[in-house]
């Protein structure tokens, strides 16, 4: 048996799902309800594994790299504006995370960036505001759901509101651009995709992409139908990214290894072949009980089931409400 942070740094992902499934949870201790994995100690779990985590960076570009960690992936862009990071992982391994932000440049922290409002991509989000002293950046719906309670469904797990220190200072709705350590960073809104506030971070002339959670590579990604997401929505938030993208753009996902685009290219292709087939079931009157008997991604899971956040049977589930 591998340790949880052993298997946390062999995933590349150490997401909230990731700290679920290592939790051991049988089909016998979830929910009735198929899109439901209770687990309310999630946070807990996540706190208490980022307090012990090392960080793994990867040098995208002379400028942009890649820091792994308990989270979400996190960019950073170093340069003589100073540092602009993409997203602020948890909390509790703040402390560590600056400490490698600091090895990259003596520049001071300038920017966080948010890729959407769930706990492991903005849980350290005051931290670095306060002590790193980051202006922070979203789309306006990341900064509504942080200030307000919410609820993540798919795990059964109440967020209390965020602290004033962590919300986004500026926000967007569609689209923003900024430029920042001579290049050109520009932030799209995928509505209703991961969630109702995602967007992804193109680094015009460094050309790297941060897709946040519309890409977990290599796994079925978790849609959280309680803050808006849907797989239309997903599907269509990978079709921006991939038309941003040439065969030399290094694109970073929310969760897993970095890719390019042949490797979003597939997964993509996985987006929509479960999700016309979950459709086709649907159309013809089949429950979502009966969607998930007919074992619609049988085929596909040797290649998507094998790491990640969800078992096959709770994507299916959570392709069919959405649709």
């Amino acid at each position: 048996m591998t340790t949880r942070r052993t298997f946390l740094l062999r995933s590349g992902m150490a997401s909230a799902a990731a700290l679920l499934a290592r939790a051991g949870l049988t089909e016998q201790q979830t929910s009735a309800d198929p899109a439901v994995q209770p687990n309310p100690t999630l946070p807990d779990q996540l706190r208490a594994a980022a307090a012990d985590e090392t960080i793994k960076t990867t040098k995208l570009t002379d400028t942009i790299f890649l820091l792994q960690g308990v989270g979400g992936n996190i960019v950073c862009q170093i340069g003589p504006d100073g540092k602009v990071i993409i997203d602020s992982g948890v909390a509790t391994g703040t402390r560590k995370l600056l400490d490698a932000l600091g090895k990259l440049d003596e520049n001071r922290l300038k920017l966080l960036i948010n890729t959407h409002w769930h706990m492991d991509h903005t849980d350290g989000n005051a931290v670095l505001h306060l002590q790193g002293g980051a202006f922070i950046i979203a789309q306006e719906n990341t900064r509504a759901r942080l200030a307000s309670p919410q609820y993540l469904r798919v795990y059964d797990v109440h967020f209390p509101a965020a602290p004033e220190a962590a919300l986004p200072q500026e926000t967007f709705a569609d689209a923003n651009t900024l430029w920042v350590n001579n290049d050109q960073l520009t932030l799209v809104h995928a509505p209703n995709a991961h969630t109702d506030s995602d967007i992804f971070i193109h680094f015009v002339k460094g050309n790297v992409i941060h897709a946040g959670d519309l890409w977990f590579n290599g796994m079925y990604p978790m849609i959280d139908l309680s803050s808006g997401g849907s797989i239309i929505g997903m599907i269509s938030g990978v079709n921006a990214v991939l038309a941003k993208a040439d065969d030399r753009t290094k694109i970073v996902p929310g969760h897993g290894a970095l890719g390019n685009k042949a490797a979003l290219a597939a997964y993509r292709t996985m987006l929509v072949t479960v999700a016309n087939r979950v459709r086709d079931l649907k159309a013809r009157g089949k429950t979502v009980n009966e969607a998930i008997a007919a074992k619609p991604t049988s085929d596909l899971d040797p290649a998507w089931a094998k790491m990640g956040p969800l078992k096959p049977d709770t994507f299916v589930a959570l392709v069919y409400e959405s649709l």
